[in-house]
């Protein structure tokens, strides 16, 4: 062995390649999603019953107010079409067939994987911090007073076929599903919009005349009269369907990939102006109900087509010809074959193989990380901002040695700076404190979904780098922790080196003006502000500069990335 390598080393362990059920967070049912209202919470399931009341009262509304002659004038002076310069004369070509498939295919995993990633902190806030009792949306109970309750506990189960895996606390493998088809959606996206205005099919999305309101209003009226307009798809889409789809493509999938991002400790720990008006929570809260609507769209577009003249309609979009024939619907069966296909496989495929997953996702967004972490955090907050509340999480120390420290405020403390370094060294906690302190106020951010802001004090990464001297073969910092995981093992994960020269990176001994508790890390955490929280190492033991990982436990990188799929690189 090495006689340069941590001790530590030889505590670390491997992992499965695959998830093993029987030795994963056990199932926790949440309960029906609910809406708070003041200090009242809603029932969602309520909605059921009430829309199907509403639709019904609109409808007969809708049927009466067209027999009063102002409405039927109205209806006569915008009949639903409004006078576009010019119609669509190329039909619907097989780029716009193949990209409309593929963007029903990428949706439906992003959705389902971002209803995964939603279970792992099953809460929706407005504000920066996310404080219980402050959520607008929920599905899990009020969280306990009476005994610690960490992020993790909070976590629920989805079924297996609406989320992916399925499986409580399976965020790391479900993001991967998220942001590999975010990124094939956005891509497909991008050619969409080429496509559409290097063509004629733009005027199809693309509002020319503010009478598209007054318009879309009749053609309303007609739909919910059940008086449907006459159909012209094959050359324009009527006012109602323009203005739908230019919300859809235009407004609502920018808002999502924004919203998205800005849910990134790089991105938002980067852009200051933007992340102090679009807070993480916010950018959740939009992100969420961009979802619902892009949900909701389907839902009536599906309708609609099947309600307003099926196999002309799915000639259109599947066939690309404008007659009465069943081609479209077969192509249509097809298709959906192999969503549902997919569908099913997702779940079973992604608990089997979810090493492959893993290593796929890295494959396909690996170096859109690797770039990201290039960017210097800098955003800081105002004492003001800190949050009352921050989350719980990770597996507690246990060890007698580490108790023993903790007996005497960890005046026998020792950190350990070995590996590919020049100068080897053993600090005290007391030379710790002693040496330059940095004091920075900055937002947390958790895998799972959760975020606070505190401020933390103690001993920057690239002075201790500056005092044990990295060798030049140095390209990773390693943080072992005094604490196990939770599967076993030592707790460890892995930076690069350029990560700890950021000015803001941080080994913390404070937190908000006051020692680092045991709950949150002490002696030492790690603070990184372009990355996610779990890589943020707490009751650090040693410390180890090593020239690469894939021998330490399974290779990925880190515990969570041995033991529960998480990505090395994790600033988005």
């Amino acid at each position: 062995m090495d006689s340069r390598r941590d001790p530590l080393q030889a505590r670390l362990t491997n992992a499965p390649d695959r998830l093993r059920l029987d030795e994963w967070l056990p199932p926790q049912h949440g309960i029906a999603p609910r809406i708070r209202f003041g200090k009242h919470w809603i029932n969602t399931l309520w909605a059921v019953p009430l829309l199907a009341v509403l639709l019904a009262a609109a409808i007969v509304a809708a049927r009466y107010v067209r027999t009063l002659p102002s409405v039927a004038a109205f209806m006569a002076t915008y009949p639903g079409l409004a006078p576009w310069p010019s119609a669509v004369h190329s039909g619907f070509p097989w780029w716009l067939r193949l990209q409309h498939f593929l963007n029903l295919l990428f949706m439906v995993f992003i959705i389902r994987s971002g209803i995964q990633i939603l279970a792992d902190h099953p809460r929706l806030y407005w504000s920066r911090g996310s404080i219980p009792g402050r959520e607008w949306f929920r599905f899990q109970r009020d969280v306990p007073q009476d005994r610690v309750w960490t992020s993790k506990d909070d976590s629920v189960t989805i079924p297996a076929w609406l989320g992916i895996p399925g499986v409580r606390h399976s965020v790391g493998l479900a993001r991967w599903w998220h942001l590999s088809f975010d990124l094939l959606w956005l891509a497909n996206g991008l050619v969409s919009w080429v496509l559409l205005f290097s063509t004629d099919q733009w005027h199809r999305l693309v509002p020319t005349s503010w009478s598209v309101f007054p318009n879309a209003l009749s053609t309303a009226l007609q739909y919910l009269s059940l008086q449907f307009p006459v159909e012209q798809a094959w050359t324009r889409y009527n006012a109602l369907q323009q203005l739908t789809y230019f919300i859809t493509v235009f407004i609502a999938a920018p808002l999502a990939a924004i919203t998205g991002l800005m849910q990134s400790p790089a991105i938002a720990n980067r852009f200051g102006g933007l992340s102090r008006r679009l807070s993480r929570q916010a950018a959740r809260s939009v992100h969420f109900l961009v979802m619902c609507w892009f949900v909701l769209f389907i839902f009536i577009h599906v309708t609609l087509v099947f309600t307003t003249g099926m196999r002309r309609n799915l000639n259109f979009m599947f066939a690309g010809v404008n007659d009465e024939s069943w081609r479209g619907v077969a192509l249509f069966a097809v298709a959906m074959a192999f969503v549902a296909l997919a569908w099913v496989c997702a779940s079973p495929l992604t608990i089997r193989h979810a090493r492959l997953v893993q290593r796929a996702g890295r494959r396909l967004i690996g170096r859109i990380k690797g770039l990201a972490e290039r960017w210097e955090p800098r955003v800081q907050y105002a004492d003001t901002d800190i949050s009352s509340y921050f989350w719980l999480n990770g597996t507690l120390p246990r060890s007698a040695a580490y108790e023993a420290l903790r007996r005497e405020d960890f005046a026998a403390y020792r950190l350990r700076i070995g590996g590919l370094v020049a100068r080897p060294c053993t600090l005290s906690f007391a030379q710790i404190k002693a040496m330059d302190k940095q004091v920075q106020v900055c937002e947390h951010f958790c895998i799972q979904g959760w975020s606070g802001v505190a401020k933390w004090g103690g001993l920057p990464m690239r002075r201790l780098l500056e005092l044990v001297g990295p060798l030049p073969g140095a390209r990773y910092v390693v943080f072992y922790s005094f604490a196990d995981g939770a599967a076993g093992g030592r707790y460890y994960d892995v930076h690069s080196i350029e990560n700890m020269r950021h000015a803001l990176s941080l080994l913390a001994y404070e937190m908000n003006d006051a020692p680092l508790t045991f709950m949150h890390g002490a002696p030492l955490r790690l603070r990184c502000e372009n990355e996610l929280g779990f890589k943020m190492v707490k009751w650090i033991e040693a410390i180890e500069l090593v020239d690469d990982f894939s021998h330490l436990g399974a290779g990925q990188g880190g515990y969570n990335e041995d033991h529960e799929f998480y990505g090395y690189r994790m600033p988005i």
